[in-house]
């Protein structure tokens, strides 16, 4: 029934549009906090873009992330270091709450690996609630790219 191509009909595929969205959002140059929420459309079995937020905080962020079904969360961070540097990782954050439905959790795995290969990211975590996602955890993380 589905046009997604793929073998196992648990993958969405991502439209061309937001695939170039995506590029160009990788490669911003803009030196603050941004971000692009993508969640799936079931109708079409495609990604797309539920919303983007631009020189925001954490919190800004996860006002926008549903706490009850799974979404991506595309996230450019102002990393700070303790001796000054300062970096701009592109950061991959899956969240799939505890009581999402489960056929839609499938749907969201399934089509994880397409998302990230099409952004070229390498930094990629999972939460299970939006809770987690504070500026500690980030630091938590990113303490690993070091």
């Amino acid at each position: 029934a589905g046009k997604s191509g793929a073998s196992s009909g648990y993958m969405c595929s991502l439209p061309d549009e937001l695939q170039q969205k995506l590029k160009k959002f990788r490669l911003r140059k803009e030196k603050n906090v941004a971000a692009i929420v993508l969640k799936i459309d079931r109708e079409k079995m495609e990604v797309c873009v539920e919303t983007e937020v631009q020189d925001c905080s954490i919190e800004d962020i996860v006002e926008e992330l549903s706490e009850h079904q799974p979404r991506y969360l595309l996230l450019s961070y102002v990393h700070s270091y303790p001796d000054g540097r300062v970096t701009y990782p592109l950061m991959f954050i899956f969240s799939t709450p505890r009581d999402s439905n489960p056929e839609l959790q499938v749907l969201y795995t399934g089509t994880i690996k397409t998302v990230i290969d099409v952004v070229g990211l390498t930094k990629v975590f999972e939460i299970r609630s939006t809770d987690e996602l504070d500026e500690e955890w980030l630091q938590q993380k990113l303490e690993f790219y070091r």
